[in-house]
């Protein structure tokens, strides 16, 4: 357990450990299966046979994604500032983007590849940052807060429903079968 730090200490570096999975690794495995679905839509599974695109496709955004998940909090843990700082985003983006284009395409794919991580890393960490609330609340809304299952909306046609209301459609069931049944014997 992690006492509170004296005045005039920064604060302990243990928040990168309680919190990495959310910042890291569910990105990274987000990314890998939006890099498996866009290898299913790839114009390229017909020659590369459609599980070999759609595996490539996943590790190479898994692999993006890790790097500059990483990077971003590489940075953010030097420069000791919050996961929201979108400087972080930018800074990791273009080192990110440097290193990897670097392997892929030489100098000119370094600064090429550094501008592209670092705008799109930036853009969609804002886009998440603005999102986050109103995701938070659709899934405060779709979810029921004492079971944590599914909770249909009113409009759904599929009902969950309580014991009398259960007794009540078995009553309704049982006269509809004994209507059906002296049908059945009177033909």
């Amino acid at each position: 357990m992690a006492s509170a730090p004296h005045q005039g200490e920064p604060p302990s570096s243990s928040s990168f450990s309680e919190d990495w999975q959310h910042r890291i690794l569910i990105p990274t495995i987000v990314a890998g299966v939006a890099g498996g679905g866009v290898g299913l839509v790839s114009k390229h599974r017909k020659v590369h046979g459609l599980a070999n695109i759609s595996a490539t496709y996943a590790a190479n955004f898994a692999i993006v994604s890790g790097c500059y998940c990483g990077a971003r909090e590489f940075v953010r843990t030097t420069r000791k500032t919050g996961p929201d700082d979108l400087v972080n985003s930018a800074i990791a983006g273009f080192g990110t983007g440097a290193i990897l284009g670097r392997l892929q395409g030489g100098l000119i794919g370094a600064y090429r590849y550094s501008l592209i991580f670092a705008v799109v890393g930036t853009t969609v960490d804002f886009a998440v940052l603005k999102l986050r609330p109103r995701l938070r609340n659709l899934t405060e809304s779709m979810f029921d807060k004492n079971s944590g299952s599914l909770k249909l909306p009113e409009w759904s046609p599929i009902q969950v429903l309580d014991e009398q209301a259960l007794a009540a459609k078995r009553a309704r069931e049982e006269k509809l079968y004994a209507q059906r049944k002296t049908l059945s014997k009177e033909e």
